[in-house]
Order: C-alpha cells, then structure tokens, then sequence
C-alpha cells in the first residue's frame, strides 16, 4: 500500500513523467538547401552547374523535365516541424527561374521569389 502511494505520488511531478516518455529522434528528410547555395546560382547556369551547386533534386518529373524541386523537412523532438522547398526551372538547359519558399510553417513566408 505504501508502495502504491508513493508511486501515485510520484507520478504527479513533472520531471519523472518527462523521464518516463519514450525517446524521439530528430528527423531531417530531402535536401537541405542552404541561403548561401542560393546565392551562388546565376541565371543562365547550365544543368549540371546547377547539380554541383546544390546536389541532385529530390524530385524530378518526367512530365516536366525543365524543372528540378528540391524540398527539406525536418521535425526535432518536441519542436516546429519547418518544410522547406526551392523549384528551379530551366530552358534549352539553361537556368531562368529559381523559385523558393523559406518556411511553409511561419506566417513570413515568401513563397516564389526569383534568384538575382
């Protein structure tokens, strides 16, 4: 009985439920594409400049193989997932729009601004 009472006593208290939870893991899934990587894009970048840039595209549709997206999400441990994505089109093989979203998740996202 005792024994019973201290551990309904016990439960109560923050810290031991917190030990108590299971472990989660930070997950990081695409392609991470940092604001120094775009900015060293040019219009007019061939292919496979762009490819050394900023790696190979998550997505590529064969549909519309002008146009290469990269997308980044990531969900730490109790915290705000952020998603992140950046759409680069090309024309005759040559780089003419990048197109970008910093954070779907925060109200200040600037979706589809255009690279300088």
């Amino acid at each position: 009985m005792l024994l019973v009472a201290a551990a309904l006593s016990l439960a109560g208290c923050g810290s031991f439920t917190k030990w108590l939870d299971a472990y989660t893991i930070d997950i990081q899934q695409g392609n991470y594409v940092s604001q120094d990587m775009v900015s060293q894009l040019k219009l007019g970048m061939s292919k496979e400049q762009v490819r050394f840039v900023l790696g190979s595209p998550l997505l590529t549709d064969i549909f519309h193989a002008d146009r290469w997206d990269y997308v980044y999400y990531h969900k730490p441990p109790g915290g705000k997932t952020v998603r992140r994505g950046l759409a680069v089109f090309f024309k005759d093989g040559k780089l003419v729009q990048v197109m970008r979203d910093i954070d779907t998740t925060s109200a200040g996202a600037k979706p589809a601004e255009e690279a300088k």
